[in-house]
């Protein structure tokens, strides 16, 4: 059986794939499907599949916060892209600082 925190951890990752590609477009514009996949797992640990990898990219693209190079197939983090990302992390740190201060944590 799972623990809490690791189960956690999956639903993080997989409903907030978004989060994690956005970012990685935002440090590094111009990268392929492929190529984002690779910095997903040497910056986040994250192993995706293909599939899930481009249905987030084309939902992302669909949104207008990532643009697609036609010729090139290579993606970018628009202006609003970047809005969402900010936002989204905003989100999650807010969670963080709620949790924190409300959860008191016996030290042993």
């Amino acid at each position: 059986m799972q623990r809490p925190h690791e189960r956690l951890k999956r639903k993080i990752e997989k409903e907030n794939l978004w989060l994690f590609i956005l970012s990685v477009l935002e440090r590094n514009n111009n990268l392929t499907g492929a190529e984002i996949k690779q910095r997903l797992l040497e910056d986040f640990s994250l192993r995706i599949g293909t599939v899930t990898s481009y249905k987030v990219l084309y939902l992302l693209e669909r949104g207008g916060y990532v643009k697609k190079e036609r010729n090139k197939k290579t993606y970018s983090i628009t202006i609003e892209g970047k809005k969402e990302l900010k936002r989204g992390t905003s989100l999650l740190g807010e969670y963080n600082r709620i949790l924190k201060h409300r959860i008191k944590v016996k030290r042993t």
